[in-house]
């Protein structure tokens, strides 16, 4: 919506800081009740679900989406999950169709979420004892801070690799720290997937922030093969900086693993040029899919068990 005027008024800014959406209680206090049933049934405003109002035409944007779902659970509740970490900035394509709500344990809900109209994703709302003011954050709507909205859509996602990944990417992303998921995961001792989420975070502390990075460090693991040195600087040719995927210095052994966007001309070429430099500099170069990292992990361990092996590795010592 576009910046009130100097003109505007408090139901103006009223709206513009909530993406046009109403509820019943805020429009009758600034208009009165006379006047917000004229506007209804001329059509100026309508009803979205009971006691939240739209007031004006325009599409459903995320914001406003987020706007309903948090104005129609009532009073403390806050914006969560998924959609709390995407209004804090998240990326990526994350198939999710409902927009998660916590409010406080002890507070009923009314049933007005029920029958949102056609187009608008669900609203979950979600119950909790323990929201403290550290997880809360100010914003438009108020919102779970980006830590504890990744820890809970960890706990709400759909798979493990799900949670990794939006774990993965909230660090990625600079939007969240390893340290910052952790102080919320220490806090939250009942949550769902806990042990999943503190390895994952442990794994991203660690250098991996990319899933199959991650997967890599614990087939590693599991398997007792030294631990790799991730993200690994090099200084390229042309004096750029680049990072390797996963690199044993002592051993020389450089090991890529290549997701989707490895299948791209312009990334291909880009890596070759890569493993070219380093083979010349005389390092041992294995390269791996995701998928089999994921799906065909004998394979994987044979392979970089002989390299590490061929350079000198001796299991056991």
């Amino acid at each position: 919506m576009r910046l009130p005027g100097d003109e505007a008024d408090a139901l103006d800014w009223l709206l513009f800081e909530q993406a046009g959406v109403l509820t019943w209680r805020q429009a009758v206090a600034e208009l009165g009740v006379a006047k917000v049933r004229h506007r209804l049934h001329t059509g100026r405003w309508r009803r979205v679900c009971r006691g939240i109002l739209v007031t004006d035409p325009g599409d459903f944007t995320r914001e406003r989406q987020w706007w309903v779902a948090v104005l129609a659970a009532g009073g403390g509740a806050v914006l969560a999950g998924l959609a709390a970490a995407r209004a804090g900035g998240l990326r990526g394509n994350w198939r999710r169709d409902t927009v998660d709500v916590l409010v406080p344990y002890d507070r009923r809900v009314a049933q007005r979420l029920t029958g949102l109209p056609i187009g608008l994703p669900a609203v979950r709302v979600r119950r909790t004892r323990h929201l403290p003011a550290v997880d809360r954050q100010r914003g438009r709507p108020d919102r779970t801070s980006m830590a504890r909205s990744l820890v809970d859509a960890a706990q709400w996602a759909g798979s493990d690799e799900e949670a990794q990944s939006l774990l993965a990417a909230g660090c990625q992303q600079r939007r969240v720290t390893p340290g910052e998921i952790g102080a919320v995961i220490e806090r939250m001792t009942n949550a769902r997937r806990r042990t999943l989420i503190m390895q994952t975070i442990a794994d991203v502390a660690g250098g991996a922030e990319a899933l199959s990075e991650i997967d890599f460090v614990r087939l590693c693991r599991l398997h007792r093969l030294p631990p790799p040195d991730l993200q690994e600087p090099r200084t390229d040719a042309g004096g750029r900086k680049r990072y390797l995927d996963a690199y044993w210095r002592r051993w020389r052994l450089h090991v890529e693993v290549d997701g989707a966007h490895h299948l791209e001309a312009r990334h291909w070429a880009a890596d070759l040029r890569r493993q070219n430099e380093l083979w010349i500099a005389g390092d041992r170069i294995l390269r791996f899919a995701a998928f089999d990292v994921r799906r065909r992990p004998e394979y994987v361990v044979t392979q970089l068990r002989a390299a590490l092996e061929a350079a000198g590795w001796q299991p056991g010592l």
